[in-house]
């Protein structure tokens, strides 16, 4: 996987997720203006290459996951037992951010913000630490982003129905996936699956 894609799902895992796991029960992050943060206690978000706590602002880029949560007051760690995939990143890890990727990324997660709920009224997309996505359900359907993974280094939009689909359309192990500019696409895209 690309070394920004990974230290960006380890941000989320050990620097928010885990943090707020352990405060308040929850993994469930949201994307925010410029990035991504917690839903509860403690307040921390990811603001372009920056983590921000309160008044607290530290630069990422090329800093330990261990020493950033230091600076702002956190232990760094991923949410333990709560799920056996993830980013597999370490607390004493550098964080990579290259430019470009991270803003594609945060891109890809604020166009998603805006289709999803025009998708689906009344749903609020969560950013999932486990596998980096941002995504609803709907029946036993997962709609969602991907800012890249392991599948496609590029971000994604996905349609992933609990039980398998056959066609044209369904061109992924876990469903159908598709490139998208804008959140028009990811609509258009998401209505198009025949389920």
């Amino acid at each position: 996987m690309n070394p920004t894609l990974r230290s960006l799902h380890g941000i989320a895992e050990l620097l928010l997720a885990g943090p707020q796991y352990r405060a308040s029960g929850t993994v469930r992050l949201k994307v925010t203006g410029g990035g991504f943060g917690t839903t509860r206690q403690p307040e921390l978000r990811l603001d372009g290459d920056r983590l921000v706590a309160g008044e607290r602002v530290v630069a990422l880029n090329g800093r330990t996951y261990a020493d950033a949560a230091s600076a702002v007051g956190i232990e760094a760690g991923a949410p333990d037992g709560l799920y056996a995939d993830g980013s597999a990143a370490e607390p004493g890890e550098t964080i990579v951010l290259e430019p470009e990727i991270t803003a594609r990324a945060l891109n890809a997660f604020a166009l998603g913000q805006r289709a999803l709920p025009a998708f689906a009224p009344g749903c609020e997309p969560v950013l999932w630490p486990e596998h980096f996505d941002l995504g609803i359900v709907l029946g036993e359907v997962n709609y969602g982003i991907s800012p890249g993974d392991s599948y496609s280094p590029e971000p994604y939009a996905y349609v992933g129905p609990h039980r398998p689909r056959e066609g044209a359309f369904w061109n992924a192990p876990f469903g159908a996936a598709r490139p998208f500019a804008s959140a028009e696409e990811i609509v258009a895209f998401f209505r198009e699956a025949p389920l």
